[in-house]
């Protein structure tokens, strides 16, 4: 397996940033390819994202090239034979071929090559493992071409080596499939990432976040997932009960709606019953203050969220927001299960859309006039005249906003007297 294939439809080989890059590192006895997922992108027909180059170029060579040909050059990991390149604002990664010497983890002890194969066996996955030239031929030297025509996600050489060389491929295994992959994932790979489970403790929570967020909004997240929950992984991942029938729901609501796949809304169906699963979550993966308050709010007493008449649910709608509202509302619905009539509940997510929650009307003022001194009696007035507010529908109308007052400021006076 080597050259033969062509990609075809790929400009950015011929013109632009990228070409460039190739152009300064091809040639005079070095040789350049594109390598990595912007090969698989490309073949598959789906938007490529980072271009990485491998070079047979050395760094001090790289970057030597690099100031010669007026391109900014940051030795990013030159250590392990990476420099960036940044070119027209692009960043480039420009990695040394290289070759495993000694293997124990992330921290492998690597050899500066210049043999194609070799790099190319050190990789995670077959389609990953696949390399394009200047001129569009693509070289394969571990089937990654078989595998992505077949919807295949493999690991290149022995499984068992590949995990023990980084346990978060475990995590990319089930991402990559969920992503690229067709019908159950590889079984030799399966078998070994729950032989390799109790190396996902050493994995640091970031690493694994960054992973598992990225799997939960892939294409194939819901078969990825079960597998996942079979093996044990996601109790070692969550260290609590995963419900994958939720998880599913969840889903199947947001394409039912047109939403875009939303990773801490699937987080929060995938592990989430309480707050303290959230509260949980959010230690154990790491999540960003953003992410932890929006989980913990799903979490906080979503079963009120079934069978609400529309008032309520405008009630709902205004005390928590848009947002809020609608992930807990799509909690709510993922947990009553798959068997649930989905219009009424597609009628209470689609609130938002007919209904914007007016700002509540009355101010300070309105309670000064009526004998309410500054300081905290003229917050907790405000607070009951915004509930008599809510329990009124919204009223807008002088005379009842009126009434309210009267009413709120009648009521806070007569039970502080009391």
């Amino acid at each position: 397996m080597s050259g033969g294939r062509v990609l075809r439809d790929a400009p950015w080989l011929s013109s632009g940033p990228a070409a460039r890059v190739l152009e300064v590192f091809n040639g005079s006895g070095e040789e350049a390819r594109v390598v990595g997922g912007a090969v698989r992108n490309a073949l598959l027909n789906i938007p490529i994202g980072d271009v990485d180059i491998a070079t047979t170029a050395l760094p001090d060579e790289v970057i030597r090239r690099a100031r010669a040909a007026g391109i900014k050059s940051v030795p990013t990991g030159i250590e392990h034979g990476t420099v960036t390149l940044v070119v027209d604002s692009q960043p480039f990664e420009v990695t040394t071929l290289r070759e495993d010497v000694e293997t124990f983890g992330r921290k492998a002890k690597v050899a500066f090559g210049r043999d194609w194969v070799r790099d190319a066996q050190r990789r995670d996955f077959t389609i990953n493992g696949l390399s394009v030239s200047a001129d569009g031929t693509v070289h394969d030297h571990v089937g990654g071409l078989d595998d992505i025509a077949a919807g295949r996600v493999r690991f290149i050489g022995d499984p068992d080596q590949r995990i023990a060389e980084d346990y978060l491929r475990i995590l990319r295994f089930f991402r990559m499939h969920a992503a690229f992959g067709a019908g159950e994932p590889d079984r030799d790979g399966v078998l070994a990432c729950i032989r390799g489970r109790p190396g996902l403790a050493s994995l640091s929570a970031e690493r694994v976040r960054m992973e598992t967020l990225k799997l939960l909004v892939a294409e194939g997240a819901p078969t990825a997932i079960i597998a996942m929950e079979d093996g044990g992984l996601l109790l070692a991942l969550f260290g609590g009960v995963a419900y994958r029938g939720p998880f599913k729901a969840m889903v199947a609501a947001e394409r039912m709606l047109g939403l875009k796949a939303d990773p801490i809304r699937r987080l929060g169906a995938l592990g989430v019953a309480v707050t303290e699963d959230a509260k949980r979550l959010a230690i154990r993966l790491r999540l960003t203050n953003g992410e932890t308050k929006a989980l913990d709010s799903m979490g906080h007493r979503w079963w009120r969220l079934a069978g609400m008449d529309e008032p309520t649910a405008r009630r709902r709608l205004y005390r928590l927001g848009e947002v809020r509202y609608r992930d807990r509302l799509l909690l709510a619905w993922a947990r009553a299960g798959g068997d649930s009539d989905p219009a009424p509940w597609r009628e209470l997510a689609t609130l938002p859309e007919r209904w914007s929650a007016p700002k509540f009307p009355l101010k300070a003022a309105d309670f000064k006039a009526r004998g309410i001194a500054e300081g905290p009696a003229l917050g907790h007035v405000l607070t009951i005249a915004e509930d008599a507010w809510l329990a009124a529908d919204f009223p807008l109308e002088q005379s009842a906003l009126a009434a309210i007052a009267d009413q709120s400021a009648a009521r806070f006076t007569r039970d502080h007297r009391l």
